[in-house]
């Protein structure tokens, strides 16, 4: 297999690069942090118009068709610049639940406003008593004569804070009381009944927990046909790690150039740190570890339209496997900065807080080595 990019892979790569190199400076991040949504609108429209925001949508709703392998290009680069805009929860998330779900009415109407950057959506999915299990949801959504009721709350909505929609996901109440079907409902952030309390996340940008009272949406709310939406919601959600794992990689790389550049200029007993043989067999393991976390995303990437149980294989193997090397990359970097490594004068502390972020998103290397083996019996059943 030919893993080499193609010409137009590496003119975005260099294109993203350039871009982060030259906007993403660490005063720029402050002044994005200190923003009310917790982002720099100027800096999405730009990431409109250079066509980031299209990238995963399909040209008959104005985006340009690219693939999972182009949008984890987007996100390493993203990782070494610690993007806090909403390109997650919008583009990679929101966009593909509706591409996959949403009927062409719904498409047609959310689709280009994504693309051209109008428009931030965020998934409300994950629920206290889930524990990172996709099926569990106790949102409940009523038929009314008029539409729907939705009751329920959720909690970490990634940047559902500055979402004009949100995707709710809700069982489907029976009329004796039983809950039926997962389904998806479009909740514009403005509606009655809707509470949103926001918070900083950790390493950057923002999110929010939901309190659903009543919320009383009309019948073209429902996302699709209403057919069950967990199998949707997996597989987006295993290309939301997919892209993750790109991000946590740049983030990876970041970190080791930064730390071997300081052991070259650092010295000790009139020597360069990195004349010591110890120091550079723990900058080889990082360099390794980079290596092997990045492999696995791009197989993440490359396994994203496979068969389901192979899919999530690859999505929950390159999920362990990344939050164990970037830990490794993230504790080694710090440790080899010494005191430098925990203070606000440089950026190491900013990237590993978003690394043990990334950890913990979408479930740790424990719930995922769980889910590759369950996934592993399934396979062989």
């Amino acid at each position: 297999m030919d893993l080499t990019l193609s010409d137009e892979q590496r003119l975005l790569r260099e294109s993203v690069d350039r871009f982060i190199a030259e906007t993403y400076t660490a005063d720029h991040r402050r002044r994005a942090a200190n923003e009310p949504a917790g982002f720099s609108p100027a800096i999405w429209k730009q990431f409109a118009e250079l066509g980031w925001l299209a990238l995963p949508i399909d040209e008959a709703y104005g985006g340009l068709g690219a693939g999972a392998v182009e949008t984890g290009i987007v996100m390493e680069a993203f990782g070494r610049g610690l993007v806090s805009e909403p390109y997650l929860s919008t583009v990679v998330i929101g966009a593909a639940l509706v591409a996959a779900c949403g009927t062409d009415a719904q498409k047609q109407a959310i689709l280009p406003r994504v693309a051209d950057g109008s428009l931030f959506l965020a998934l409300a999915h994950s629920e206290r008593t889930a524990r990172f299990d996709l099926a569990e949801v106790g949102t409940t959504a009523v038929k009314m004569p008029d539409g729907w009721r939705l009751d329920g709350q959720k909690i970490a909505v990634l940047d559902g804070n500055a979402a004009g929609q949100i995707i709710v996901s809700a069982r489907i109440a029976n009329n004796n009381g039983a809950s039926g079907s997962l389904c998806l409902f479009l909740v514009p952030g403005d509606t009655p009944g809707l509470a949103r309390r926001d918070y900083a996340r950790l390493g950057g940008g923002r999110a929010c927990n939901l309190d659903l009272a009543g919320v009383r949406l009309p019948a073209e709310a429902l996302l699709g046909d209403g057919g069950d939406a967990l199998a949707a919601i997996e597989a987006v959600v295993d290309r939301a790690m997919a892209a993750l794992g790109s991000e946590a990689v740049g983030i990876m790389q970041m970190l080791l150039d930064t730390t071997l550049e300081y052991t070259k200029i650092r010295k000790q007993f009139g020597r360069p740190l990195s004349a010591n043989q110890v120091i550079r067999h723990r900058l080889a393991d990082m360099a390794m570890q980079t290596d092997e976390a990045r492999s696995m995303a791009l197989r993440a990437a490359l396994m994203v339209d496979a068969e389901p149980v192979a899919r999530s294989r690859a999505a929950s193997g390159a999920k362990a496997k990344i939050g164990k090397c970037a830990r490794f990359v993230a504790e080694q970097s710090v440790q080899l900065h010494g005191a430098m490594g925990v203070t606000e004068e440089l950026d190491i502390g900013s990237y590993f807080k978003r690394l043990l972020a990334f950890d913990t998103l979408f479930g740790g290397s424990a719930h995922h080595y769980r889910r590759h083996a369950a996934l592993v019996g399934r396979a062989h059943a």
